[in-house]
């Protein structure tokens, strides 16, 4: 199979289906926990809160499309160590990954939304901090368009977006990877795919343009990922490097 870098690809991954049985759902989040923190993910995902935190002591922290909880457990761990009193909302449309979720949590205030991030509305107080990770691949780019503008208007300090980028290394790399070590069929087909499925920098940068999107930060991480941040707050102080290293 010819394999293009071209643009975006629009194969669908497995894991989008609503069928697959929630002992392979579980078997491939567990997998994607250790990618994420063997490959750098989860330490982007630190830097996101990191540059956005503004000092503050209290803060409420919400990912969509949360799968598992990993993300929110490494957050929650983080804040933590830092003295940070953190609350977390996890939303996720798939009911087997809210389940999962709310079995592995240790931590302190946690509430898991099994929904449409579409579909959520915060009532009371907007969360200081939305953030995906991993999630907005899954996207077409009208999807993504309204999702940046989502996040803008439900976001009280900020939100970011930790994702990958499209690339031959990183595909070739994650392929042989996921090949030899992975025992899920789901990470063995939706890994490499999903890589395909990612951005450019000229992509990202279209698509805040369209969304209508300015003063965010793009940067590029290793391995092969966007950190894409935007402060909603005015008055937020971007923390120096060091303060919660």
């Amino acid at each position: 199979m010819k394999i293009s870098y071209a643009k975006r690809s629009g194969e669908k991954e497995l894991l989008d289906r609503d069928d697959i049985p929630f002992e392979d759902i579980e078997r491939n989040m567990h997998e994607l926990d250790f990618i994420n923190t063997w490959l750098g993910g989860h330490r982007i995902s630190i830097r996101g809160l990191k540059r956005l935190l503004g000092g503050r002591q209290r803060i409420t922290v919400c990912e969509i499309g949360c799968g598992g909880g990993d993300n929110l457990r490494v957050l929650s761990r983080y804040c933590h160590r830092w003295g940070i009193d953190v609350e977390v909302i996890g939303v996720d449309h798939n009911a087997h990954c809210i389940a999962v979720a709310r079995e592995k949590w240790r931590g302190g205030h946690a509430e898991w939304v099994h929904a449409d991030y579409r579909q959520v509305i915060f009532d009371k107080r907007k969360p200081d901090i939305i953030f995906s990770s991993l999630f907005c691949h899954h996207f077409t780019d009208e999807e993504l368009i309204y999702m940046l503008r989502w996040m803008e208007k439900n976001a009280g300090a900020g939100w970011y977006i930790n994702d990958l980028q499209r690339h031959p290394v990183a595909y070739h790399s994650i392929r042989l990877l996921t090949k030899w070590w992975s025992r899920s069929y789901l990470v063995k087909n939706d890994a490499p795919l999903s890589v395909l499925r990612g951005f450019t920098r000229a992509e990202w940068e279209r698509l805040l343009q369209q969304a209508d999107v300015a003063g965010y930060t793009l940067k590029w991480k290793w391995a092969f990922r966007w950190l894409l941040s935007k402060s909603t707050d005015s008055g937020l102080r971007v923390i120096r490097s060091g303060d919660y290293s």
